[in-house]
């Protein structure tokens, strides 16, 4: 008699690779080595969430999936609740919501490694669905991997490389009960030290005080398949870039978030401390970015941004693609730059944009223009993003927003060559102004889907509504400086 289906065959979840590669890791079980797997997922901040379980579980998870409740998508950066989950409708007006259910992740083959600072434990990231099979409204890698369709039915395919900013600092206190904090409250930010003096941009000789830390999270990062091409001292008193390589978009997602989380691991094992928090509150601070290196393919793997004989910079298509760029730059901040504290680093000159406007090789424009005739790595660079963005929703964004330039034909206009002066459309400077220009987009509600956007608006403002009561209680104006309840809310968060 035939055995009965498991979820994952049931509901026809895996391509052919995936079934191949768990075939191995079920061998590579069997030998004993590896006791515990992490199963992973991305919640709404971007952030990994994870439960451990037994290899033999594991195991039955590879046919089964794995039960998960809903309760790290209905909570804000802080942990406060932001819907009646145990109402009719869970607050969301949505039946299946209704009392906190369970959900089953399934987890992708094609994401296993094992943790290199922890040799008997692997680790996986899962896609999350309703028990019926249906995909999870909020779960921001199924919404990628829509978009990446829409993609693939034309034939296209989207390649991303990074550029993240991060800082690596010396804690100087332990754990207390100072740092616990509440629901809806975190507890205050550990006391940090700079692990060297910053504010000296590529010295070699300050770089040398964090090369030992660096050396052991390099050989991480290639232990788990991160393609890293740099790594170097930015200019702030222990702050540090990464580069990587251009992988396909859902590779580079799902690197992005575990780069975040074994970074932040392997630094505490250290007795170091990493955050990627935008604009933290120390001494010599300068911002962090997320730079976002963007192009498409063909099925031959031509870049399809790459300009002909007769076209200069970029093809017919990359223009309208940066058209839809342009077009579509105010809403997108919400994606692009979600947090309270990533508004910090809209700053005139400050190599950070402030509106929306391209140049060739400009670091001072929002969309930075590289490559040219004959060069197939022309892309475009969107440094508008954060380093707390969620990668899922930061890249499906621009995907949603250069399809639209396609498809509506979009011109991005002229070049600019003084980007703080050009007339050109601000970008939001508060978190509340992206709010209001995502919540009325018509493109992003229809792609994203009303269901997501009425949650993600209302889960972020939620987060908005906690720091502006903050102010509120200290009679504290809104300003520029980094406050104690960012600090407090991101600094250990992120």
């Amino acid at each position: 008699m035939a055995s009965p289906q498991g979820f994952i065959e049931k509901h026809g979840l895996w391509t052919d690779a995936q079934q191949a590669r768990a075939a191995e890791i079920k061998r590579r079980l069997d030998g004993g080595h590896i006791k515990l797997v992490r199963v992973a997922w991305a919640d709404p901040h971007g952030a990994s969430r994870a439960k451990t379980v037994t290899a033999g579980a594991f195991i039955g998870a590879l046919t089964s999936g794995y039960n998960i409740n809903v309760a790290t998508t209905t909570l804000d950066s802080a942990g406060a609740r932001t819907f009646a989950s145990f109402t009719r409708g869970g607050g969301m007006g949505l039946t299946e919501m209704t009392g906190s259910p369970n959900l089953t992740i399934v987890p992708d083959p094609l994401t296993f490694r094992v943790l290199p600072w922890a040799e008997d434990i692997g680790w996986v990231l899962c896609d999350e669905y309703f028990n019926g099979g249906t995909p999870y409204h909020f779960s921001p890698r199924q919404l990628l991997k829509r978009q990446l369709k829409r993609l693939a039915d034309r034939g296209m395919e989207c390649r991303i490389g990074l550029e993240v900013e991060w800082y690596l600092l010396k804690p100087l206190e332990d754990l207390s009960d100072d740092h616990v904090g509440a629901p809806g409250v975190r507890g205050r930010a550990l006391r940090t030290a700079p692990i060297e003096p910053g504010l000296s941009y590529h010295s070699e000789t300050n770089f040398d005080l964090m090369q030992p830390a660096l050396s052991i999270m390099a050989d991480a990062y290639e232990k788990l398949g991160l393609p890293l091409r740099s790594i170097e001292n930015e200019w702030g008193p222990g702050q540090v870039e990464c580069t990587f390589a251009p992988k396909t978009a859902l590779e580079t997602a799902d690197n992005m978030l575990l780069f975040r989380t074994a970074t932040r691991q392997v630094a505490r094992r250290l007795g170091l401390f990493a955050t990627f928090m935008t604009r933290p509150a120390v001494k010599g601070c300068v911002s962090s970015g997320w730079h976002l290196h963007q192009s498409l393919v063909d099925v031959d793997g031509r870049n399809l941004f790459m300009p002909g004989a007769n076209e200069r910079h970029l093809s017919s298509l990359g223009k309208t693609w940066l058209g839809g760029l342009i077009e579509k730059a105010a809403p997108a901040s919400l994606f692009s730059c979600p947090t309270v504290n990533g508004y910090r680093r809209y700053r005139p000159s400050s190599l950070a944009p402030d509106r929306a406007c391209w140049s060739y090789d400009h670091r001072g424009v929002m969309l930075r223009v590289l490559g040219g005739p004959n060069d197939p790595a022309t892309r475009i660079e969107n440094r508008a993003g954060e380093p707390m963005a969620n990668p899922y929703l930061f890249i499906a964004s621009q995907i949603i927003a250069g399809l639209d330039g396609v498809d509506n034909k979009r011109d991005p206009g002229p070049s600019e060559e003084e980007p703080y002066t050009a007339d050109r459309p601000k970008l939001p400077v508060t978190l509340g102004d992206a709010l209001k220009l995502a919540s009325g987009d018509a493109l992003y509600r229809a792609e994203f889907g009303p269901v997501f956007m009425d949650y993600y608006t209302r889960f972020k403002g939620t987060e908005l509504g906690r720091f502006e009561t903050f102010l509120a209680e200290r009679g504290i104006p809104a300003g520029n400086d980094t406050t104690e309840w960012e600090q407090n809310e991101y600094f250990d968060f992120f």
